[in-house]
This record gives C-alpha cells, sequence and structure tokens, in this order.
C-alpha cells in the first residue's frame, strides 16, 4: 500500500507542482519534435539515474491521458552492476510502479581495460538497448537525455571536435531497421529534474560504472564552464539551444548535409 502512496504522490507532483517546469515541456518537445506518432511501441531505457526514471513516468503518465495512442515497454540493461545498484533500481521500480524487463549485458568487463572505455560502453549500450527494444517488438526507444545533456554537446563538439552539431530530438538507427530514437526530456532542466527528485525524497543511482565512477572529464568541464557563464547572462543556455535552431547557412563557410560538403565558394 505504501507503495502506491508514493506513486500517486509522485505523479501528483508532475502533474501539478512541476507541471510547468516538467511536464509542459515534456509535451512541447513530443509535438514540435513529433516524437510519438499513433500505435508506437516505445522502450523506455531505464538506467537507474533520476532522467530516466521521470522519463519512465511522464511517459507513464501521458499514456493515461490518451491524447497520444501508443504502447509502452519498460527495460533495465544490467551491464554489470552491484548487486547493491540493481536492488536500489528494483527498488524505485516498485515505488514508481513500472513492470520493467530486466537484462544482463556484460558490458563493464569487456570495457574495462580499453582506452576510451566510456566511448565504447555508450555504443555498446545503445546496440544491447536496440535489439531487447526490437525482440519486445518496438519501433523507438526512449532516452532520457535532457536539456543541459543537449547544450553541453553542442560545446563538446565546437570545443573539443571543431565541429558545430547537436544532441538531436530523435534519430533514425543505421543499424537496425524501422527504428528510431527519441528524447522527450529535450526541454526539461536538470535543476528541475533535481528539484523534483528532492521534492519527493528519491533516491536514483548516480554514476553506477565500476570503470569511471564519475564523470569528471570534458562534460563536467563544459557543465562547470555553462554555470559560470549563465551567472553573467542568465539566457546563455537557452540561447545555445536556440542557436541549433536559427542557423544562417549565408554566415557559415562550410556545412555537411547527408554525407556532402558544402562550401560557401561554391555558389559565390
Amino acid at each position: 500500500m505504501g507503495a502506491i502512496v508514493e506513486n500517486v504522490s509522485i505523479e501528483k507532483s508532475i502533474n501539478k507542482t512541476y507541471r510547468k517546469t516538467i511536464f509542459r515541456p515534456f509535451i512541447e518537445a513530443i509535438k514540435e519534435f513529433e516524437l510519438i506518432k499513433p500505435n508506437d511501441k516505445i522502450a523506455v531505457c531505464i538506467s537507474g539515474g533520476k532522467d530516466s526514471f521521470l522519463l519512465a513516468k511522464c511517459l507513464q503518465i501521458l499514456k493515461k491521458h490518451k491524447e497520444f495512442v501508443f504502447d509502452l515497454e519498460f527495460i533495465v540493461m544490467d551491464p554489470g552492476y552491484s548487486k547493491e545498484n540493481i536492488n536500489q533500481i528494483k527498488k524505485n521500480l516498485k515505488l514508481f510502479e513500472i513492470d520493467a524487463h530486466i537484462f544482463k549485458a556484460p558490458i563493464f568487463n569487456f570495457i574495462e581495460n580499453t582506452e576510451k572505455p566510456c566511448y565504447l560502453c555508450a555504443k555498446m549500450r545503445r546496440g544491447y538497448l536496440y535489439d531487447k527494444a526490437q525482440e519486445l517488438g518496438c519501433n523507438k526507444i526512449a532516452l532520457g537525455h535532457h536539456f543541459n545533456d543537449v547544450i553541453e554537446t553542442v560545446i563538446l563538439n565546437m570545443v573539443f571536435n571543431g565541429v558545430y552539431a547537436s544532441m538531436m530530438p530523435k534519430l533514425k538507427s543505421d543499424n537496425f531497421e524501422n527504428m528510431e530514437l527519441i528524447r522527450p526530456l529535450y526541454y526539461i532542466k536538470e535543476k528541475d529534474i533535481i528539484n523534483f527528485k528532492n521534492y519527493n525524497n528519491l533516491v536514483f543511482l548516480d554514476c553506477a560504472c565500476v570503470i569511471t565512477k564519475k564523470d569528471i572529464g570534458k562534460r563536467k568541464e563544459v557543465k562547470d564552464f555553462i554555470d559560470n557563464m549563465k551567472k553573467l547572462y542568465p539566457q546563455v543556455d537557452s540561447n545555445i539551444l536556440n542557436s541549433t535552431k536559427n542557423v544562417n547557412l549565408n554566415k557559415v563557410i562550410g556545412c555537411e548535409k547527408d554525407g556532402k560538403d558544402i562550401f560557401f565558394l561554391d555558389d559565390y
């Protein structure tokens, strides 16, 4: 009975307390980017962190509203988590009233002695998730990347790769036929997810990786950079995101489209 009461409280906080900062931006992204189509079957990927659990609950609530006609499957991949972390995930699944498919994937063992464990881990995770989603008859997977993940990716690409590229709200898979990835939390800011977590006294996995433990690399540096910039220019985060929608191709030297390089002198 206690879990049901907690679940009602969690749903109420999304529908009421955080409707403006969480549920409305969630709906806005789905509608603007056409993330959900009639009769979609979506595999919601739950990593154990705050973002993926919020994503799962928001999609649960949306399905109840019946504004969109779609089906859901919840999947949890265990890449080699400790027993303690798996138990925490199971506890939260019960709390959120989510019936999930938990499956093992030996990723941590495979990447332990590689040069780029984070890159390889992300690539392998995606493959295992697509495989499981297809096995369950899904045509889409939903990931819990949020607003801050998006703008940090823009800066990371500019500073470290010399490329202007964003994290897209949806992508067609190159390797899995008729499969698509969607990111419904695209417009939700991390601070609001943290507020939601604290308001409901929820405990999630922070970083369950046995290899790196915590993200102390480039993304953390970019996160700190943006936070410092916001102290001087409060709209800097929104402007970074808006810049991805307002690219003036007449004011750039070159760009790439469908694998083809375009140079400004081509039509000068």
